[in-house]
């Protein structure tokens, strides 16, 4: 009895777990009948799309950047298709368990290697490195065929940006390098930052980085069918991409390059003008550097040398380069007098040579002159009539006087990176400096502003803005270097839209007693050598600045003078003088006298634009090396001159050159 009750507590227990069982069993079937339900139904079409999007792969297409032509249609940035070796570093794995492997199928040289660690640095893992670019056909076919023993590592065509004539007006035309990851950040955060999809170089300096928007073109998009291991299967679509557009500059390359060359190894600055537009027609820095360095990533030796040579390569010293005018400040004074009501022309100062004030001589290397009237002061470079000058006005009307011409201003030129310099005032000093002595203006610091030495520091752009507001009676045009540019696709060229000059309201009769006086500088002054034979008129005004200064009592001896230690030479000059259509500022940085260095440059720079002329080989080394005034040997016509340069003073192109529209 006891057994079969037993048997019936077993079946009953049994019986009870089969029902659990069968109730899990119904719950689960009808947990995944709604979880089904769920993601077949409700979530269809959302999961739908997803699944779309893993099997659709949208892969942008980085446009071809536009090319730079200057005024004449002259490339002067394009670019380049070649092979490129990268590396991917998260599927590479570390760099020492291949790098020596791979160097044993294709050279990789330690500049190559440099360069690769930096970028490595700053890259993120699965972007992909080039480690060595520009290989040939040959080296390409090698690595293929050794390809199985390097995931990761992969053969890319790409495009290059080449800048064709190398150091030739680096500075003006910049370059382009890879976005950094400050850079990258702020292109997201852009209204653009979507058009820069798998972009991976931008403008970095000049017109490559002012004119980004317009040279980087449109990115294009493709989609790609995936299949479940991620490979590519087909292509669905695509939108092609659209190149960027052409940047026309007003600079005319080839006086660029003679400016350039008359130069030579000197350091200086030159900004030529027109002076009825504003265009820029030349835009000198010197020394220049290579662009091409920065293409692929510029190694640690080469940015080494262009960074910490004592010669500043990298700077823009016409846009950035900040100098004492000197005695080209000198006319400027003068209309101050003249619209101030301060001195007529007429006038008479005496220049015994010196100049007493406030227990303190302040001398002048011209030694005595005698009577001064303005023109006349002008013309011999009087600095006792600017001293006493500069006394009378005192410096907040010196500097209210000269900001409307732009000294001390930001012009708004159309490229980058522009220094502002220093027009002195008593308000200036007071927020410049700290203790109160330090913040007081002293009477006796007024009279070196009257010769463009002081606290006066101005750019080569400015005292050329300002020389084109006297060559146009007053108009002030905005210096600008594009010009236009021309639609990738239609090919339409659409000129830039330029601001209205700005009336400073001068008299007409006080400018042209300067313009007069500045003519006579030329035809009997300081620079009259320098242009002797000319067969059109011009006006100019030498100058001489101090690099250093030199305490009270002590003489100025060039030759006990390190390099860097003496004078700058400058210039200021318009032509033809009755209806000038360029104007120059230039300076030669511790080269001595404005008219034995800075002079003979301009003339050679006005024979160019205004008679054709170029000047013979002979005459350009003898320039380069402030050694001739008026121009040596047979001059030739620059229209005819050959383009583009020989390879001795022009970096080779690089190969395969090809337009990008």
């Amino acid at each position: 009895m006891n057994e079969m009750r037993n048997v019936d507590a077993d079946l009953s227990r049994f019986r009870s777990r089969v029902r659990v069982a069968m109730l899990v069993v119904v719950v689960g079937f009808v947990l995944v009948f709604l979880r089904l339900f769920y993601l077949q139904v409700i979530r269809y079409e959302d999961l739908a799309e997803q699944a779309e999007d893993n099997r659709i792969a949208v892969v942008p297409t980085v446009p071809n950047r536009g090319l730079i032509l200057d005024r004449n249609g002259l490339v002067l940035a394009t670019n380049y298709s070649a092979y490129t070796l990268e590396v991917t570093p998260n599927k590479a794995g570390p760099v020492e368990g291949w790098i020596e492997d791979l160097a044993q199928v294709l050279d990789i040289g330690v500049r190559e290697r440099k360069r690769f660690k930096k970028l490595l640095e700053e890259s993120k893992g699965f972007a992909s490195v080039p480690i060595r670019t520009r290989l040939t056909d040959e080296e390409v076919a090698r690595f293929t065929a050794q390809k199985f023993r390097f995931p990761g590592v992969e053969v890319k065509a790409r495009l290059f940006r080449s800048y064709p004539y190398g150091e030739l007006a680096s500075h003006v035309i910049g370059y382009i390098g890879r976005i950094n990851q400050k850079e990258k950040e702020a292109i997201e955060d852009s209204e653009n930052g979507n058009n820069y999809e798998g972009t991976e170089f931008i403008g970095k300096l000049g017109i490559e980085q002012s004119f980004e928007r317009q040279l980087h073109g449109t990115t294009g998009v493709q989609q790609i069918e995936t299949s479940a291991g991620g490979r590519a299967v087909r292509r669905l679509a695509s939108q092609p991409a659209t190149p960027g557009d052409t940047v026309i500059l007003s600079i005319d390359i080839k006086l660029q390059k003679l400016i350039e060359d008359l130069y030579g190894n000197r350091r200086g600055a030159l900004v030529a003008l027109d002076p009825k537009t504003g265009e820029v027609l030349a835009f000198v820095s010197k020394p220049t550097f290579d662009p091409n360095l920065f293409v692929e990533g510029i190694d640690l030796d080469n940015w080494q040398s262009l960074n910490e040579s004592i010669d500043k390569p990298l700077l823009n010293r016409a846009l950035r380069g900040t100098y004492p005018p000197g005695s080209t400040y000198k006319p400027f004074m003068a209309l101050g007098a003249l619209e101030l009501g301060k001195r007529s022309a007429q006038a008479i100062i005496n220049d015994p040579g010196y100049f007493n004030f406030g227990g303190h001589r302040f001398g002048s290397p011209e030694g005595y002159l005698g009577d001064m009237d303005m023109r006349r002061a002008i013309q011999l470079s009087s600095n006792i009539y600017f001293y006493s000058l500069a006394n009378e006005m005192g410096v907040d009307a010196i500097h209210d006087f000269m900001a409307p011409f732009g000294f001390g201003q930001l012009t708004g030129i159309d490229i980058q990176g522009e220094t502002r310099g220093v027009l002195p005032s008593t308000e200036w000093k007071r927020k410049a400096y700290k203790t109160a002595a330090q913040r007081k203006w002293y009477a006796g610091e007024t009279i070196s502003l009257g010769i463009g030495q002081g606290y006066n520091t101005f750019t080569m752009l400015q005292l050329a803005q300002a020389t084109a507001v006297l060559a146009t009676n007053g108009l002030k045009y905005k210096p600008h270097i594009a010009m236009a540019t021309r639609d990738a696709v239609s090919r339409e060229t659409r000129p830039l839209v330029t601001e209205p000059p700005q009336n400073l309201g001068l008299k007409p009769e006080n400018v042209a007693v300067i313009r007069d006086a500045l003519g006579a500088v030329v035809q009997a002054g300081t620079s009259a050598s320098a242009f002797a034979g000319a067969a059109y008129t011009s006006g100019g005004k030498t100058g001489t600045a101090q690099a250093v200064t030199i305490g009270e009592g002590q003489k100025y001896e060039r030759a006990r003078m390190g390099e860097h230690q003496r004078d700058h030479a400058l210039y200021i000059a318009m032509a033809p003088l009755d209806d000038p259509k360029i104007v120059l500022a230039l300076i030669v940085e511790n080269a001595g006298w404005g008219a034995e260095v800075a002079a003979p440059i301009a003339r050679r720079v006005f024979d160019y634009w205004l008679q054709d002329r170029y000047p013979s080989e002979e005459d350009i080394a003898a320039v380069s090396q402030g050694q001739a005034a008026a121009p040596i040997g047979p001059s030739r016509k620059a229209s005819e001159m050959p383009w583009p340069p020989g390879p001795s003073s022009v970096a080779p192109a690089a190969p395969a050159v090809t337009q990008a529209q």
